[in-house]
């Protein structure tokens, strides 16, 4: 079984104003709501393609009703902790040429409620997959995710971890399955600018020495590479569209290599082509891509070569 963590989901409320006028009262054009969050995002994306999963986390108040509701009909299974106080955050994006985005702050995270998901996380058992993704929110400790994979370790589980800077660094020595960092997340790691195929290589092999197994690097519209645990390195090239929106592109490529991985056991080129095909799909739509715009952009890769 997979399970994702989401400690800070929110609602995405997005505005379309043609004209805005700060400082008066405007009308939106259009609006859109979405329900996410990374590992939530990921749970999406793993339904699409027909891989069921379980997402963790914190809810609070009308909105985190809203929220675990939302996911429930999308036919995602949820065991978020309920918080006694506050309410999940609302994040508003005002799109008038460019875009501004206001993200709220979300509750805080009790000590009683952390160990709650806690004793959730007690009953993974051997075999079942762990995703970590995300920021953590101020109320819980900056180490939460050393914390969680120190307490499961004994257990024998798959860790997926999609974090940035010492949140992703500091967990390495746990050995995750697999890490996900885009290629300027992958520069920051090290304080530099990376340019190549060869020098992600060279810090995905310097971040295997630290403990990662597998390192996915996307790449934008540039495609991705993989350093596999056997340090095989697989390239991909990107798929061909028009983007529109960025927000879930990363997670639907998560989503989409582990749905591979799952559909076709180790078949590590068929997982990466699902992956560019996710991220790419998500890329191109609103919103999170669905399964059969996912499966149109496969066609693109069925004959493409993985180098």
């Amino acid at each position: 079984m997979i399970y994702t963590i989401t400690f800070n989901p929110a609602i995405d409320y997005i505005v379309y104003i043609n004209d805005l006028k700060p400082g008066s009262v405007n009308r939106a054009d259009t609006e859109e709501i979405y329900f996410g969050g990374k590992g939530i995002n990921v749970s999406i994306i793993l339904k699409e393609l027909g891989i069921d999963s379980k997402a963790l986390g914190f809810v609070a108040g009308f909105t985190g009703d809203a929220i675990e509701q939302g996911i429930l009909e999308m036919g995602v299974k949820t065991d978020f902790v309920h918080l006694p106080v506050g309410c999940s955050r609302i994040n508003v994006k005002l799109k008038s040429g460019l875009e501004t985005d206001v993200n709220g702050q979300g509750p805080e995270i009790d000590s009683t409620s952390m160990e709650t998901l806690f004793y959730k996380l007690d009953k993974l058992s051997q075999g079942d997959t762990l995703i970590l993704a995300g920021s953590i929110p101020n109320s819980l400790p900056k180490d939460i995710y050393e914390n969680i994979m120190f307490r499961l370790s004994n257990k024998k589980l798959r860790f997926v971890v999609d974090a940035t800077n010492e949140l992703l660094m500091n967990v390495l020595k746990y050995r995750p399955f697999l890490i996900k960092p885009n290629i300027y997340e992958l520069g920051e790691l090290f304080g530099v600018e990376i340019h190549s195929r060869e020098e992600i290589v060279s810090y995905a092999n310097e971040l295997q020495k630290k403990g990662a197994r597998n390192i996915l690097v996307s790449m934008g519209d540039k495609g991705a590479v993989l350093v596999d645990e056997e340090k095989n390195v697989h390239s991909i090239d990107a798929c061909t569209g028009t983007p529109v929106n960025t927000v879930g592109a990363g997670d639907s490529m998560l989503a989409g290599f582990l749905a591979g991985l799952m559909e076709r056991e180790n078949d590590i080129e068929y997982a990466l082509k699902l992956a560019t095909a996710a991220g790419g799909a998500t890329a191109f739509s609103k919103g999170l891509a669905g399964r059969d715009e996912i499966f149109e952009l496969m066609k693109q890769l069925d004959d493409r070569v993985i180098v």
